[in-house]
This record gives C-alpha cells, sequence and structure tokens, in this order.
C-alpha cells in the first residue's frame, strides 16, 4: 500500500492526467443517466404515477395505443364485473389550451373518474367532482408556465371553457404536461369536431383504455380470459409505458450511448495501466528479485487502479450532479442520489476490469531483467 501510494506521487503528472480522464468519463456518464432517467419521466410520468398494475387496450391496437385504441361501454362494465380486479376507464389525448389571461400551454388531458383510483386528487386547490365536470387540475409544470388556480382554460378550437380548480404534482406525458378533467370533459374533448354543436348525450361513450388494480395478484391466466371476453389486451403498466409516443425510441437512444460509454472506459483506463506496467517494468523486475510475490504485485497494482478510479468517479459524479442543479427546471434532467450512486459503482467497475487487463504483465514479470539477462 505504501509503495503504491509512493509511485502515485512520484508520478502524480501522469495520474491526474489519467484521473481527468476518467472525471470526464464518469461525468459523461452520469449526465447520460441524468437525461435518460429525465426524459422517461417526462414522457411516462403521468403513466407512473397511476396506482394500477395493468392497463387495457383495445385489441387490435399494436402500436401507440392510448391515441389509435378505443374501448366501448360494454368493454368498461366488462371489466367492472370482473372478479378481484378494480378498474376504472382512462383517456388520455395531447391538445392546446389557453387561459383567460392570455397564457398558452399545450397539455395531455387525462380523462379520470373523480374519487376513483385513478384520480391524483389535488396538492392544492380542490380536486375534481362528479358535480363539478367544467374542473380541471393542472400538474405542476403548467404552473409554472403561468395557470394558477381559478383560471378558465379553453380548449383550442373546440372552445371548451375548463376551471382550474387544483393543481397536483409533476406529471406529463409525451413530453407534455397533464391536466386531469372527468371522463365527460374528456369525451367532449376527445371526440368534438370544431365548429360543430355537438352534446354530450352525442358524443361516443369510449375511451382510450382501462385501468386495472388486482390488489389480490390476480394471474395472468384470468387476465387473459377477461381479455379474451372483452376484445382487449391487457399488459403490465411498465409495459404500457411503451404506449407513450417517443417512449421506447429515447430509451433504446440513450441506453445505446451509455452502453458505448461503459465499453470506452474500461479500454481507456486499461490503454493507460498496460503504458504504466510497461514503462515500470525494470521496477517490477527489482522487487521480484528481490522477493515481492506476485499477489504483492497484484495488490500493488490494483491499488493504484482503485484508487485513480474511485477518485475519479467520485469527482465525475459531483461534476454530474453540478450539471443537474444547474439545469434545473430548464430541461429534463433527473439524476436521484441512488441513480447517481448505481452508476457511480459501475464506472468504478468497468474501470477496475480494464486495469485488470494489465495483470497478467504485472504477474509474469521476469526479476532476471534486473540481472542482464535481458541483454
Amino acid at each position: 500500500m505504501y509503495l503504491a501510494l509512493l509511485e502515485l506521487r512520484a508520478a502524480r503528472g501522469r495520474f491526474l492526467l489519467m484521473g481527468s480522464v476518467v472525471v470526464l468519463v464518469a461525468a459523461l456518464v452520469g449526465i447520460v443517466s441524468g437525461f435518460t432517467t429525465g426524459l422517461g419521466d417526462d414522457t411516462v410520468s403521468a403513466l407512473r404515477r397511476l396506482p394500477a398494475t395493468h392497463i387495457a387496450f383495445a385489441a387490435g391496437s399494436d402500436s401507440d395505443q392510448f391515441a389509435r385504441g378505443l374501448v366501448d361501454r360494454d368493454t368498461v362494465d366488462g371489466w367492472r364485473h370482473e372478479k378481484g380486479v378494480e378498474a376504472s376507464p382512462l383517456g388520455v389525448t395531447l391538445t392546446r389550451g389557453r387561459t383567460d389571461r392570455g397564457t398558452e400551454v399545450d397539455l395531455a388531458a387525462f380523462g379520470v373518474e373523480p374519487g376513483a383510483f385513478t384520480d391524483p386528487g389535488a396538492d392544492t386547490g380542490r380536486p375534481l367532482a362528479a358535480d363539478g365536470p367544467e374542473g380541471v387540475v393542472v400538474s405542476r409544470q403548467l404552473v409554472n408556465d403561468g395557470v394558477r388556480i381559478g383560471d378558465t382554460l379553453t380548449v383550442d378550437r373546440l372552445g371548451i371553457r375548463l376551471k382550474v380548480v387544483g393543481t397536483t404534482g409533476r406529471s406529463s406525458y409525451g413530453h407534455v404536461a397533464a391536466a386531469y378533467v372527468t371522463t365527460d370533459t374528456w369525451r367532449r374533448v376527445r371526440f368534438t369536431t370544431p365548429g360543430a354543436r355537438t352534446s354530450p348525450g352525442e358524443l361516443p361513450d369510449q375511451y382510450s383504455a382501462m385501468a386495472l388494480r388486482a390488489p389480490d395478484g390476480s394471474g395472468t391466466a384470468r387476465l387473459a380470459g377477461a381479455d379474451r371476453r372483452l376484445h382487449t389486451a391487457t399488459v403490465p403498466l411498465e409495459t404500457a409505458f411503451g404506449a407513450a409516443p417517443g417512449y421506447d425510441g429515447e430509451r433504446l437512444t440513450m441506453n445505446s450511448i451509455l452502453t458505448f460509454l461503459f465499453l470506452i472506459a474500461p479500454l481507456v483506463v486499461g490503454s493507460f495501466f498496460a503504458v504504466w506496467t510497461v514503462q515500470r517494468t525494470p521496477e517490477l523486475a527489482l522487487l521480484r528479485a528481490m522477493g515481492a510475490s506476485r499477489r504483492r504485485l497484484l495488490g500493488h497494482s490494483l491499488t493504484q487502479a482503485a484508487i485513480v478510479v474511485s477518485a475519479g468517479a467520485a469527482l465525475g459524479a459531483a461534476l454530474a450532479a453540478g450539471v443537474g442543479a444547474l439545469v434545473g427546471e430548464q430541461v429534463p434532467f433527473s439524476l436521484p442520489a441512488g441513480t447517481l450512486g448505481t452508476t457511480m459503482a459501475a464506472v468504478v467497475l468497468v474501470g477496475l476490469a480494464g486495469s485488470a487487463l494489465t495483470l497478467r504483465r504485472v504477474t509474469t514479470v521476469d526479476p532476471m531483467t534486473m540481472l542482464g539477462a535481458a541483454r
């Protein structure tokens, strides 16, 4: 241990250079992880907030199911009567609106039944009520955009006027802030034709999907049987995230970048320690000639690698956290302490794996080198 620290001090310029590279790689991994998590939250946080275990879509809709599939009233009633399953209709659609104070916003209208398990309630103000169908509860992003309790929000082109009655936590869908309305109001937003005068009774009694909650752990066979009877396709809530626009593509892109970074890190660290091992071959041979065991030389090399990689990862984590604090609410960035710690631990592991590529040369160094056997 002492010799490893002594070498670090003697060749501090080289190790600082290598450490700087590790810092930048670790920071880049942390930043990409933050954007991966942030983009995922910005796409499906409204779905993730649902206290549901499964989502039942209309059969036959294979992609973008929330926009393309519709379940009718018979399907809703059928799921309501399914034993061991709590069911509630769910509407999801993207639209635009303008407040009476002139604030224009994009919003993802989520149609929920007041008081049902899908109803998010309200952090401030009051929640949705069945006797107040014109109410809307907006998410925190819309509050940041200038929407306030008491505002009247008019849906573009439709003329539907909604009263902002409450606010809830951060929720978004497809990078658009969520706003919660009653299912009757959602049907007006979804099915009303601009310029047409259509009464609520004339609108289709249909919804985007059914939110299901099976507290008794209803098995796959039971859900599959209900799907056959009701002509639906039920998937776990996590699988339903893929129905959000752009979710799968974004995840694939960001995870591909992370994968390449994790492949680059061991190669960079391994290259440095390979060169470093070649340069100090005479010193390693001297230690072997003086009686140092291979195990001690391995410990010596691994200690140096662990110090450089761990210190670099720690500084990289601090840098990534600083970037997250700097961008704040301006971009979809989320890097919880647990995610950051896990990511940096992975960086340390792959870095040590790269340094391990040089260990064979350390263990096979010939002590006769110092006695002139190489001449």
